[in-house]
């Protein structure tokens, strides 16, 4: 019996007894079960009663004995306790508890998703650093993430776009040209430039591209090199974001937002709104109606554009374009922005508790990374990834909530022990993919047979147990927007699969045994596993290996 076969089960009960005169409530259209924290209290609880007791004008022991003794005559059910000040505590038999393995690998890699947040449209912006240099290490955790993040909200029903927000106007690009061009004249650093080794490398490729680059006049010549040093940049964060695993729907460029007038149009709109003044020869949005520390300017007094103001136009772009919810992440640096960002929606007539989310990420010390060669003083991303490689990183990063801040060892994290917790998880589905293997080289067929109440094993009611959790796991983490609460889940279940495995067998024992529907359905357990792991390591971004 799955969750939801579960929940609609109360629902019926419950649907009869409002019919039969027990009581009067309206009966909801989705009952939430979850697992009790201690499995003497049965499979599966609910609070239903106690939700419903005001309506009922009875207390909430008397709405759930009605409940109980519906639900008692439900085929599967073998016990249903009052606990409490009303809650129900079910026990499934283990026929109707082992039917999961077959639901699960059934319903293969849909396993776990959900509707919870259907409906909901939303915008997630992450990294979005500056093309002027590699990513490093502090880009690296939003990477994971945000990319972690987005497949939680996507499998639990939300329509979402995933965005880096390119910053590549002001002062910074000026400056990037500039040491590009310096370095194709053999020049040192201009003051406040971007040294490194990969500067060296733009200006190689700019001359490569444009080998008049030192004909042309001053401002030609440096307008080049910015075009060839700024894709070529550009390309090199995408190549190693998708070796990181990491895809964007969309790269929105800030440049684009000035040159298509987006910016003025934005001051015009919000000066609609009636929050823009004029002070000073500046233009203004007054953002202390709505909690900022301060009033911004949006144009200074010279008539050029500040960065707030872009960020103002970024989010009407995203309101235009149809997202209800923008999600954003942002360094651990940037917590000024939140009020900022959230007095932006207000002022556009958005509401800034509903319309947009800021979330904060704290920084991350890798103990025994290298800074790089080629940019001099960072630890570059690309390093990480050729050091410790894409999956211990990204599962490191998110098994841990983004608001604490984190000291990894990057040598533990290369060793393959159990002390090490992605190692630890892939190796219990390599387990279970060899598991599959030996069992069908021995004859142990899944479709040949199939008993689910066979599954009598402590090990085994624990393990349907904790299989049967994956879909609110998933459902509650897309909500809370915690990616490390599927992390930790993986490890128990890791943990609750190791268990079973050196208590009960898949394969005969020889040769001669006979191969029994216990074999294979315990098969059908050990395959719903493997699903299970695999779909979980998949939502963070991680490979399930078949071997290790």
């Amino acid at each position: 019996m799955t969750p939801e076969e579960l929940s609609a089960a109360i629902r019926t009960a419950l649907t009869e007894a409002v019919a039969a005169g027990d009581f009067a409530v309206d009966v909801p259209a989705e009952i939430r079960v979850e697992r009790p924290r201690n499995r003497d209290h049965g499979d599966w609880s609910t609070n239903i009663a106690l939700q419903l007791a005001k309506g009922a004008g009875m207390p909430p022991r008397d709405v759930a004995a009605r409940l109980a003794e519906r639900l008692g005559r439900v085929a599967g059910v073998k016990a249903v306790d009052i606990a409490g000040p009303g809650f129900l505590n079910i026990t499934v038999d283990a026929a109707s508890a082992g039917e999961l393995a077959r639901s699960i690998v059934e319903a293969g890699a849909a396993y776990g998703s959900n509707d919870s947040e259907a409906g909901h449209v939303i915008n997630v912006e992450f990294i979005s650093a500056n093309p002027t240099g590699p990513l490093h290490l502090g880009h690296t955790r939003w990477a994971a993430l945000g990319d972690a993040m987005s497949r939680l909200l996507k499998t639990s029903g939300a329509t979402v776009t995933t965005e880096y927000y390119i910053n590549d106007a002001g002062a910074q690009m000026d400056k990037f040209a500039a040491s590009v061009l310096a370095s194709a004249k053999g020049e040192p650093t201009p003051e406040g430039g971007y040294p490194g080794a990969y500067v060296d490398d733009l200006a190689a490729q700019a001359l490569t591209v444009r080998p008049d680059l030192l004909e042309l006049p001053a401002d030609e010549a440096l307008a080049a090199a910015r075009s060839v040093a700024y894709d070529a940049q550009l390309q090199d964060i995408k190549d190693t974001l998708a070796d990181f695993g990491v895809h964007f729907d969309v790269w929105f460029s800030e440049a684009g937002l000035h040159e298509s007038g987006a910016v003025e149009q934005a001051v015009d709109r919000l000066r609609e709104q009636g929050h823009v003044f004029d002070e000073g020869g500046a233009i203004w949005l007054r953002t202390t109606d709505f909690g900022d520390d301060k009033d911004r300017v949006l144009i200074r007094a010279n008539g050029e554009p500040t960065y707030f103001a872009a960020d103002a136009a970024y989010y009407l772009s995203k309101k235009d374009r149809g997202f209800d919810e923008k999600i954003y992440l942002l360094g651990a640096d940037h917590h000024g922005y939140i009020n900022r960002l959230k007095a932006i929606a207000a002022c556009a007539g958005d509401d800034p508790e509903h319309n947009i989310e800021v979330q904060i990420g704290q920084l991350v010390n890798l103990g025994g990374a290298k800074l790089s060669k080629r940019a001099g003083n960072i630890i570059e991303l690309r390093d990480l990834i050729s050091w410790i490689g894409t999956d211990a990183i990204r599962y490191s990063l998110s098994r841990y909530p983004a608001d604490s801040t984190l000291s990894l060892d990057g040598e533990e994290l290369r060793k393959q022990t159990n002390d090490n917790p992605v190692f630890y998880v892939q190796y219990a589905h390599a387990r279970t993919s060899n598991v599959a293997r030996l069992a069908g080289e021995d004859g142990v067929v899944r479709g040949d047979g199939f008993d689910p109440s066979l599954l009598t094993d402590p090990t085994e009611a624990s393990l349907l147990a904790i299989l049967g959790d994956f879909p609110r796991i998933v459902a509650q983490a897309a909500h809370l927007r915690e990616p490390h609460r599927v992390a930790r889940y993986l490890e128990d279940l890791s943990g609750h699969f190791h268990k079973w495995y050196d208590t009960c067998r898949v394969r005969p024992m020889t040769a001669d045994e006979e191969i029994t529907d216990l074999h294979r359905t315990r098969l059908w357990l050990n395959d719903a596993t493997r699903q299970v792991l695999a779909n979980g390591l998949d939502l963070l971004g991680v490979s399930a290996p078949d071997r290790m």
